[in-house]
């Protein structure tokens, strides 16, 4: 029961790695609001976890503010997971389309500008607070026809590092997670095509031989967001089973 007495909010918590990550802070004793784009997911995880849903577009500033005044007025927020993301298929970096990218770039970073805007100021107020960032191994380690998704996850791993030098003497904490590929809706995206030998292809990259799950991702975030890491601010933790060695 690490997180007994916090509230979390969970960006893209109706599915994947944003509702493993829900459910183990629900486990751990956090009222968790799960925030998603797709109503009906946020909804069944909420039940799930006995958390509360919300729909939201975390690349529209209206649709974020509209979430934090939600969440502010039910009584603040301790930790800010920001998990919501999306890629484009596994295309030369030249023939990815302008709305693909801006997609991308939209969902993946400026989604963390937005959630900033509309939750930090009251964090400062508080003098505490966990932010997490749901990066990747691709900002580390690149993988070839990914370039713009790959590039949002570097400017994300950034970000982290720059608000958890920022926001320290306020005592609000920026982490991040580096995931490898999961099974996750998002993997055929990343692939290209779901086949046995796709998968095979990419779990040869992977040294311990499997892709990420939601309860890895979970078990990752409620270390770094609990008072266990009460000393661990800009850091990008790898979940990649060795992938960036």
């Amino acid at each position: 029961m690490r997180l007994t007495g916090k509230t979390a909010l969970v960006t893209g918590g109706g599915s994947g790695f944003g509702a493993g990550i829900a459910a183990k802070f629900a486990a751990e004793g956090a009222q968790v609001y799960v925030a998603d784009i797709n109503g009906d997911a946020a909804t069944r995880v909420a039940q799930d976890v006995g958390g509360t849903p919300l729909v939201v577009d975390v690349a529209d500033n209206a649709s974020v503010a509209a979430m934090a005044k939600a969440v502010h007025s039910s009584g603040g927020l301790d930790i800010l997971v920001n998990n919501a993301g999306v890629t484009h298929m596994p295309t030369p970096l030249e023939f990815v389309s302008e709305a693909e990218f801006d997609r991308v770039l939209a969902v993946n970073a400026k989604s963390v500008f937005l959630t900033a805007r509309h939750f930090i100021p009251a964090m400062k107020k508080a003098g505490k607070g966990a932010i997490l960032n749901v990066a990747s191994t691709a900002g580390l380690s690149p993988r070839p026809n990914l370039n713009w998704y790959n590039a949002s996850k570097g400017w994300m791993i950034t970000a982290t590092k720059t608000m958890a030098v920022e926001l320290a003497p306020a005592g609000i904490r920026v982490n991040a997670l580096a995931p490898v590929a999961g099974d996750t809706p998002l993997l055929k995206s990343f692939m290209g095509e779901d086949t046995p030998e796709m998968r095979a292809k990419f779990l040869a990259t992977i040294p311990l031989g499997r892709f990420s799950t939601p309860e890895d991702m979970g078990n990752a975030a409620a270390f770094l967001c609990s008072n266990e890491a009460s000393m661990v601010t800009g850091v990008v933790m790898e979940v990649d089973g060795g992938r960036c060695i």
